[in-house]
């Protein structure tokens, strides 16, 4: 996997961030999502990394990211504490200024960063998400119902984290999160490692956490102040999850956030870049190419 790409560990000041680097262009970071590593990466970075500088970390909290002591607030597993590590790690890299990807809880980094670091985020790729603040306001029993897992994981105490860690693989595996010849078996074995982790499976639930308090918060206080994405926005999501059916026009939701969005769905399953990456990469590759820079 990662064929001509380096793996390092980056101290980023607040935690050490596992991540994988290569490719030579214009710089592109990639952020994964729950439950994944920066591995889910591996079929899509070597397609970007021919025109592009890619960088693929490992989240705080996640695979062999380093894992920050929880707070009361959550806020060590906050959005925007994970949006400071990634300008710090592209920084460190010699990167000041760069696109940014982000899948599912890697997504609400990668919208938090732009937000957060208007001058340093050029363009946008947000994959199979709408805001979190904007999924929890328009919450619904049918939401509830096919994203129990995040009020399950985002509950108080310890319960989730004893719950999984009796029995992680068969836990995702009820979550369809664990197809090995889908993902490859390389991938497969370093997802299973972090989800057999008690400490990384305790983070995963801090970030949810965070989720349903702090993370809501920052994006309700944005909402409240008027601020809006001012980089292109490209928003791909997967013909065989449901977010048209909790949301109805995606890119409606997206044009609440930010004044110049596209997008369009993807033939896959959730995980884009494992399941279609070429396809993912042709979309990705139109974006940074055309996608009109933020002044």
């Amino acid at each position: 996997m990662f064929e001509g790409f380096a793996l390092d560990h980056v101290d980023v000041g607040e935690v050490v961030l596992r991540v994988r680097h290569g490719g030579a262009g214009t710089p592109v970071l990639l952020l994964h999502g729950h439950p994944r590593t920066h591995v889910t990466w591996h079929r899509l970075a070597p397609l970007l990394a021919e025109r592009h500088t890619v960088v693929c970390p490992d989240l705080r909290g996640y695979g062999q990211s380093s894992k920050p002591p929880t707070t009361h607030d959550h806020r060590t597993y906050s959005k925007r504490a994970m949006a400071e590590d990634a300008v710090r790690l592209m920084r460190s890299l010699g990167h000041d200024r760069f696109a940014v990807v982000g899948h599912d809880r890697g997504g609400y980094v990668a919208y938090r960063a732009a937000l957060d670091h208007p001058d340093v985020v050029s363009h946008l790729a947000v994959l199979d998400i709408v805001p979190l603040g904007e999924a929890l306001a328009r919450c619904d029993a049918r939401f509830a119902s096919s994203w129990w897992h995040w009020f399950f994981l985002g509950q108080e105490g310890t319960e989730p984290e004893r719950v999984i860690n009796l029995d992680p693989e068969t836990w995702y595996g009820a979550k369809g999160d664990n197809d090995r010849d889908t993902m490859g078996n390389d991938a497969w074995q370093d997802y299973r490692n972090a989800i057999g982790d008690p400490a990384t499976v305790h983070a995963m639930c801090e970030d949810y956490r965070a989720g349903l308090t702090i993370d809501r918060a920052h994006d309700d206080a944005d909402r409240h102040a008027g601020r809006r994405i001012n980089c292109p926005v490209l928003a791909l999501w997967a013909t065989k999850d449901n977010l048209p059916e909790l949301y109805g026009d995606v890119l409606s939701v997206w044009r609440g956030w930010a004044d110049n969005v596209t997008g369009k769905p993807l033939e896959s399953g959730h995980h884009l870049a494992e399941e279609a990456p070429a396809q993912l990469a042709n979309e990705l590759l139109q974006f940074f190419a055309s996608g009109r820079p933020s002044s």
